[in-house]
């Protein structure tokens, strides 16, 4: 590749714009990283293959290329919609423009990006307001708590009857369950430790926890069907690798709690170039995505799950979603999700390049 080809090249995978060049077939003939993002593809994969294979309604780019061929010129569409692979149904602007040898240049914005930045400034927002408002009422409970458990501890010195004891164990048994919900909601008291991290490892461990969880609970170790697809390429992160391995394990908890002793757990990883989190631009930033086949997490509660006490099980506690969006917030990043019934999808955001990395000296 000459350098010219070279200096392309790299201004194509630069671009948010997903960019394919197809051949008079509509095989795949080119594209660029954004294209391989958008189709959840690589380049080595998607090469050679038709649209048919690669969306879900591929009578949209279909159309939009022979109109583009019959006038000759470039032609746009905007806001339609887009079904593509892994449930994913996207809101674009397409335009197609014919090429010399028969083959056609297809770019492809999403509008869906737009929302997707309103969205994050929203949850980060959020997280930040519930953050302050738990705080200030955990230590408001943490005082008179204390006072309260105490007091007991002196009213059974007095005591002489077991009977009567019973009554001021039961006051110090709840105030220690109360501290310790106070405790989760204020989150880790020790500073961070960062440290490079290898994303797979923390995953491997925490398939490992939750499956040996299953088994402790009775469950047949082979209902439990956790898939695994990974990314190899992603390169470490700088991080506190207990914080990650909390956070995920909240995560893969819930999905498997809501997919229930028969459903269907995926860990993928992939890596997202040039995106935006709390309003700091990320050269690179990896992906990992939890995905459960149960029924889904209802309309009305995806704006509310990430506020505590927020559960849509009687027997769920309503700590581990926001407990765990603390603790990627601590590490620069996000987590987004997405649900329908049979298909529910927390995706968690993390920052491979940030000041933390260059200021931690890692």
């Amino acid at each position: 590749m000459s350098p010219s080809e070279a200096i392309k090249s790299q201004i194509l995978d630069e671009l948010t714009t997903a960019v394919l060049v197809v051949d008079e077939h509509l095989r795949v003939l080119a594209l660029n990283h954004a294209a391989e993002l958008l189709l959840r593809l690589s380049i080595r994969q998607a090469h050679g293959q038709s649209l048919q294979s690669l969306v879900r309604c591929p009578e949209l780019l279909e159309s939009l290329v022979v109109t583009a061929l019959q006038s000759g010129g470039s032609y746009t569409q905007r806001e339609r919609r887009l079904a593509i692979a892994e449930h994913r149904v996207v809101t674009i602007d397409c335009t197609v423009t014919p090429l010399s040898n028969q083959r056609t240049l297809i770019e492809i914005a999403e509008v869906d990006r737009h929302a997707r930045i309103t969205r994050e400034q929203h949850l980060i927002a959020q997280n930040q307001a519930v953050g302050e408002l738990v705080r200030g009422l955990a230590h408001e409970i943490k005082n008179p708590l204390g006072g309260l458990r105490g007091a007991a501890q002196l009213l059974e010195a007095e005591l002489d009857s077991p009977e009567q004891r019973e009554y001021t164990q039961v006051i110090i048994g709840e105030a220690d369950r109360l501290q310790q919900l106070v405790d989760s909601l204020l989150g880790p008291r020790a500073p961070a430790r960062a440290e490079w991290l290898n994303i797979h490892e923390v995953l491997e461990r925490v398939r490992a926890l939750v499956e040996a969880e299953a088994v402790e609970e009775g469950s047949h170790e082979a209902s439990l069907r956790i898939v695994r697809d990974y990314d190899p390429s992603l390169p470490q992160l700088c991080g506190e690798r207990s914080h990650l391995i909390q956070a995920v394990l909240n995560l893969v908890r819930n999905a498997r709690q809501a997919a229930g002793p028969r459903g269907e757990i995926t860990l993928r990883t992939r890596a997202q170039r040039q995106m935006t989190i709390a309003d700091i631009q990320h050269r690179l930033v990896a992906r990992i995505d939890v995905i459960d086949n149960g029924p889904g997490i209802p309309a009305h509660q995806q704006e509310q799950i990430f506020y505590p006490m927020v559960t849509t099980r009687a027997e769920g506690s309503g700590l581990g979603l926001p407990i765990a969006q603390n603790l990627i917030g601590r590490l620069g990043g996000l987590i987004e999700c997405t649900s329908e019934p049979g298909h529910t999808v927390f995706t968690v955001w993390l920052p491979m390049e940030s000041e933390r990395n260059h200021e931690s000296g890692l």
